[in-house]
């Protein structure tokens, strides 16, 4: 069956839907970039520079994607950063709402307080909708200052708790761990699988260690400090070489057992990655798992997590999705 590719792009008051007006479009391709690993998702328009579409900076974007026969699928919303213009094309940059988030700083101290309740504090000051923020680890204290921005604090409240961190297509936040993903989908050797490349390598470290420090007010502690830390430290793993993660909100055995687990499972997690090409695949999304089958290498016949997903539609290849993914288990 012949797919004939098709978008929808709301820029500013301009509308282009070529499922309606198929010749309307001036676009010369169209890239749409989402990663766990990058702060925003991103989108790049390369416009022929004829007719009245000319998105200004600040314009609000939605893009969906999809076939000209089917429904389309929302891939992503976002904010023009900017529009550069040449002899013959524009070129349009926008991000997601993750920006809102590296550009917020504050000091501000939580007590009592999860991980969840931070995050989730920290999006609405921010003026970005939380869609799901599961709790985490309870902290005794947490101090959140002005030199890192608020996403860069969430990373790192991310790290700690095992969780993903990431803006789903509507552009509201996820702040949850993964487990078997929210939509598994099927890739078949020699049907939807077009390119496909792994790597294994070997853990970074054997050993994790993870150290806070003292919770005060008890009666081997001084201060911040106490004389003992055999009963407060975390340890996942076993064998050399030993990564120490050292972190002053980790006051809790709980919380630094939490904090080992979760780091040993990052490396354990990243022994295995790969990349994916495929016709287009708008519905797969960040939170996602793909199950890769019928593989001549049969250990790859296996799900993995989704970590990267980028959609590009030109006027040369079609519609094509690469998919970044890594082991979903450990």
């Amino acid at each position: 069956m012949l797919l004939h590719p098709a978008y929808k792009l709301i820029i500013g008051d301009k509308i282009v839907d070529t499922t309606d007006e198929p010749q309307a479009s001036t676009a010369v391709s169209l890239t749409v970039r989402l990663d766990m690993d990058t702060p925003a998702d991103s989108f790049t328009l390369l416009l022929g520079q004829v007719g009245g579409f000319q998105p200004q900076r600040d314009d609000e974007a939605r893009i969906e994607l999809g076939f000209r026969d089917d429904a389309l699928t929302l891939v992503m919303v976002g904010q023009v950063i900017s529009a550069d213009s040449g002899l013959t094309l524009r070129r349009v940059i926008g991000h997601g709402p993750a920006h809102k988030l590296l550009h917020h700083f504050t000091n501000q101290t939580y007590q009592a307080k999860s991980a969840g309740d931070i995050v989730s504090d920290l999006a609405n000051q921010a003026g970005v909708e939380v869609a799901r923020a599961e709790s985490g680890i309870l902290f005794p204290a947490y101090v959140v200052d002005g030199r890192l921005s608020f996403y860069h604090h969430m990373r790192a409240l991310a790290d700690l708790c095992g969780f993903d961190l990431y803006l789903d297509a509507e552009g509201k936040l996820v702040f949850a761990p993964f487990r078997s993903g929210n939509t598994i989908h099927l890739f078949d050797y020699a049907k939807q699988i077009v390119e496909l490349e792994h790597w294994q390598t070997a853990p970074d470290a054997g050993e994790v260690q993870a150290w806070g420090e003292g919770p005060g007010g008890s009666d081997d502690t001084w201060a911040w400090l106490t004389k003992d830390f055999s009963g407060r430290k975390g340890t996942a793993g076993s064998g050399a070489p030993v990564r120490l993660l050292e972190r002053p909100a980790l006051r809790t055995a709980e919380a630094a057992q939490t904090a080992a687990d979760a780091a040993y499972a990052h490396l354990t997690r990243q022994t295995l990655r790969g990349t994916l090409l495929s016709t287009g695949q708008p519905k797969v999304k960040l939170g996602d798992a793909i199950q890769l089958r019928n593989l001549p290498d049969a250990s790859m016949n296996a799900s993995f997590q989704v970590r990267s997903v980028t959609h590009l539609i030109d006027k040369v290849s079609g519609f094509t999705t690469r998919i970044g993914f890594r082991r979903s288990s450990i």
